[in-house]
Order: structure tokens, then C-alpha cells, then sequence
């Protein structure tokens, strides 16, 4: 599995993915989960997946060499789109065509089971605004907004709680780059399936370029003194708590 997280705030975007694929008792194995497209002044588009890795490997291929367009015959590529929504529907007609190469399951009628695929997709294109999108297996989307200035894929429900408590529309690029990796943390110590290292990427609204691509590995001293602040202050907080006035007893 996997776990990769999408903030888009006023300030900018950041995007943070883990890069575990197996995690066997003797067999770790590891893929980077981000891809960019960094072509500054044009466009800034970085690619999460999550799910199937062939699948998503032949996502990625297809985003790269194109589509023909029915109305223009031209080859459409994630680095031709004209927009982030025309981005948006590239990326779910790829996941579509990945399926229909894969083949359907001869007893299910459908596409084969294990094959599935989720796909954030943020960035900004000259001309238009930085955007945010999670691309479903079926092919369909939807879109952050200022009530939901993040979406995740993968294995999200550890880090779930701490976003929701503590990220809005009007958090900074920084905290949202730390508040995610707090996140991605508190899925790392009850998961397995996602581990170390982990890629950022970081786009500053209407800077139209990848401003961070950074890679965070077990020996990086931020992200230890990080983890153990995090646990320090959690210690810290539910002491503070005065306990239950019910069962003084106990």
C-alpha cells in the first residue's frame, strides 16, 4: 500500500508520499509514489499514485506519450493539457485505457481485482489557478476546495485526524509541509505498508515552478527531532488533562 497526502492552501501546494510497495517480513521494497513535471513559467504538475504499481506505471507511460484528441487529432500529453481540469480528465481517460489494456477478469466481467488505482493531481498551468484533484479508479474526480483543502490516498485513515483538527485554507505552506509529515508519521507507526523514505513536493501559488522536491530518509535530523516532538507534546497534553470527574473511585 501506500500513503500520500495533497494541502492546497492560500499559500501553495504541498504534496507528500511515502514510497513503501511491500512490506513482507523479509521483503521490503520500496517506489517513488510522486512524479513531477516541472517546466517553469509553463506549468508546475506533480502526480501521486497509490494502489496497483503496474497500473499505475502504465498511467504514468500513457500521461507521457499522449492521447489523440477527437476534436483536434492532436496528441494530448500531461505536459500539452491546457488547464488543470483538462489535466484531471487526461490522467482519469489513462486510468481507463490502463484497464482496458489490462483486460477485464474473465469471471468478474470487469477489470481485474488488485489492479486498482487512485491518483492525486496538483499544480498549476499558466493561465489558470493552482489546483488540486483526486482521481478515482473509475476514472472520475473530484476537486479541493477551501472546505476541504486536502486529499489523500492510500492508507489514510491514521493520518486523517490530525489534518482535519488542525489544517485550513488559511494555513501556511510551512506548517502544512510539517502538519503533513506529522501525518505521515502517525500512519508510519501504525501501518506497516508505508514507510520510509518519503518525497515532497512544494508549488508557491501562481510561482508556476516546483519550488521543493525534497527527499526524507530515516537518517534526516528534522524529521527525527519532528517525531519525537510530536510524541513529546502528546505525552504532555493528555497529562495536562485533568481526569474524568466520573469513577473517582477507580
Amino acid at each position: 500500500m501506500t500513503y500520500c497526502v495533497g494541502i492546497l492552501t492560500r499559500e501553495g501546494l504541498a504534496m507528500i508520499g511515502d514510497t513503501r510497495t511491500n512490506a513482507g517480513v523479509d521483503n521490503v521494497a520500496t517506489f517513488r509514489k510522486l512524479t513531477t513535471f516541472d517546466y517553469p513559467g509553463e506549468r508546475a504538475i506533480v502526480v501521486a499514485t497509490s494502489g496497483n504499481l503496474a497500473t499505475s506505471q502504465t498511467v504514468l507511460s500513457l500521461l507521457t506519450e499522449g492521447f489523440e484528441n477527437p476534436q483536434t487529432n492532436e496528441i494530448e500529453k500531461i505536459t500539452t493539457v491546457p488547464s488543470m481540469f483538462r489535466c484531471a480528465q487526461l490522467v482519469g481517460r489513462a486510468v481507463r485505457e490502463a484497464h482496458r489494456m489490462i483486460g477485464p477478469d474473465p469471471v468478474e466481467g470487469h477489470h481485474a481485482a488488485g489492479f486498482d488505482v487512485t491518483f492525486l493531481v496538483g499544480g498549476q498551468i499558466r493561465g489558470g489557478r493552482l489546483r488540486l484533484f483526486m482521481v478515482y479508479d473509475a476514472g472520475n474526480f473530484i476537486e479541493s476546495t477551501v472546505d476541504t483543502p486536502y486529499l489523500q490516498i492510500g492508507e489514510h485513515k491514521y493520518g486523517k485526524p490530525i489534518l482535519d483538527r488542525a489544517i485550513t485554507a488559511e494555513t501556511t505552506i510551512a506548517d502544512a509541509l510539517k502538519l503533513g509529515l506529522i501525518s505521515m508519521d502517525s500512519t508510519m507507526r501504525s501501518n506497516l505498508a508505508v514507510g520510509m523514505p518519503i518525497d515532497i513536493a512544494v508549488i508557491r501559488r501562481d510561482e508556476i515552478r516546483i519550488a521543493l522536491a525534497h527527499r526524507v530518509d530515516a537518517a534526516d535530523p528534522y524529521y527525527a527531532k519532528l517525531r519525537n516532538s510530536w510524541s513529546e507534546a502528546l505525552r504532555a497534553a493528555h497529562q495536562a488533562i485533568p481526569p474524568p470527574p466520573y469513577g473517582q473511585d477507580m
